[in-house]
Formats: C-alpha cells, structure tokens, sequence
C-alpha cells in the first residue's frame, strides 16, 4: 500500500528542493512536480517527491484523521 501525506512546505532551496515539516519532523523533498509553491503551502507527499498543493485547511483535516486512526494526539 502506498500512502501520500500532506505537510507544510519550511524552506525552499535551491534546485527545485524544499524543506517540509510534520510534527515536528523534518525531510528534504523535490518540488519538480508543482509549481508556485511558497513557505507555509502544504503540498501532498509521496516517496520524497512532492505531488500537488493542497489548502490548508484540507491538509489540517487529512492529518487529524490519520492521527486518529493511528491512535496519536494532535
């Protein structure tokens, strides 16, 4: 099963590279797939590549359902 997660873009960095963040871990993604994405977007997250921007608000929604079928605190 594959799974694509929302998280908040941190930092962009040079080639088509940016920091992401969720719950407080760190990861360095490639953002070759979307275009316009700024500090703060949340793009969804798959195998290190960067998929698509979601709203906030979506992403926010999406991350506390997966939080409460893994049983974790927001």
């Amino acid at each position: 099963m594959c799974l694509a997660i929302p998280v908040r873009v941190a930092e962009l960095l040079p080639d088509e590279m940016a920091k992401v963040s969720l719950d407080g871990v760190s990861k360095t993604v490639s953002l070759a797939l979307v275009d316009g994405v700024a500090v703060g977007d949340y793009v969804i997250l798959h195998v290190g590549f960067a998929l698509s921007k979601v709203n906030a608000q979506e992403a926010e929604r999406t991350l506390a359902m997966i939080r409460e079928f893994a049983g974790t605190p927001e």
